[in-house]
């Protein structure tokens, strides 16, 4: 335990004995992440969007004009039992023309009979990708004459959706790499006066283990710290985008999920890369002077 504590103590020391390239290490950390965490937060805003969009894009199932309307409530649960349907509404004639009224205010549909128009059922889907399926299994249940399905719009939607994933995926993927690869050259940098000091470590016996223990936790502290540091940097720019957007035009298009809802998952995931990245920048870092 002793001996433990005693490099525990060498890699703490080590970052204030080489103040400015710790400082350069964590804002190396700190710069990357500030990147990342605002991909993440705009790839997640993007998501949330679409998926909302998703929820109102809806199928419209109509039923055969012969039914009345206890018939045509009948067929509700035959409904409910196809794949990928999550909720179902009733539309009776009466409230289509309602609905139809208020979409056309004109004198000339004042006159029009419920009669024209059908009985329907407004069906959301669970998943996006399956509309078509689930378009041909409604189709198939007696009772149904019609169902209006906007297919072209449910692929585009599923396009775009994949394309935002692929590229936020890529982008995270080479910050971390970028990261990685400044943070061991930092380390690197910083170790370089020491590599005599750590030669004559070997010469006398110490184990590669002995020696790599106090970069590794120099790594470990500066990763977290940089970690902190961005998750706070990257929560106080999304509150200011937040109320900024507020003010604008676009705000009641486009709203931003509240902060608290991805702040538990974006603080373990800054913290996570930014221990990661530290503690393998330190072992990369001094493999080469280990080779005596």
């Amino acid at each position: 335990m002793s001996r433990f504590f005693y490099l525990l103590w060498q890699g703490v020391k080590n970052i204030f004995t080489h103040g400015f390239m710790s400082f350069a290490s964590v804002a190396v950390i700190t710069a990357c992440l500030v990147i990342m965490g605002a991909m993440s937060l705009i790839t997640w805003n993007i998501n949330a969007m679409i998926e909302e969009m998703q929820n109102q894009n809806k199928i419209i199932a109509y039923v055969d004009e012969s039914y009345d309307e206890d018939q045509a409530r009948a067929l509700q649960d035959k409904i409910a039992e196809a794949a990928n349907v999550g909720s179902i509404e009733f539309v009776t004639r009466e409230q289509a023309m309602e609905n139809f009224e208020a979409d056309y205010d004109d004198e000339l549909f004042e006159t029009i009979d419920p009669s024209v128009f059908r009985h329907r059922y407004v069906i959301t889907l669970d998943d996006l990708t399956q509309m078509k399926e689930t378009q041909a299994a409604i189709s198939a249940i007696d009772g149904i004459a019609d169902v209006n399905a906007h297919l072209d719009y449910a692929q585009k939607f599923v396009t775009f959706r994949n394309i935002v994933s692929i590229v936020s995926l890529i982008l995270v993927g080479v910050m971390v790499l970028v990261s990685l690869f400044i943070m061991t050259n930092t380390i690197k940098l910083a170790t370089f006066n020491r590599k005599d000091e750590i030669a004559i470590m070997k010469i006398v016996g110490a184990t590669n283990r002995f020696i790599r223990f106090p970069f590794v936790i120099e790594g470990l502290i500066l990763g977290a710290v940089g970690g902190g540091i961005a998750y706070l940097i990257v929560g106080g720019l999304y509150a200011v985008a937040k109320r900024r957007l507020m003010t604008t035009m676009i705000a009641g298009i486009f709203t931003m999920i509240p902060f608290h809802t991805v702040m538990l998952p974006l603080l373990v995931a800054f913290l996570g890369v930014g221990i990661l990245v530290g503690v393998i920048g330190g072992v990369s870092a001094i493999r080469s002077y280990l080779k005596v």
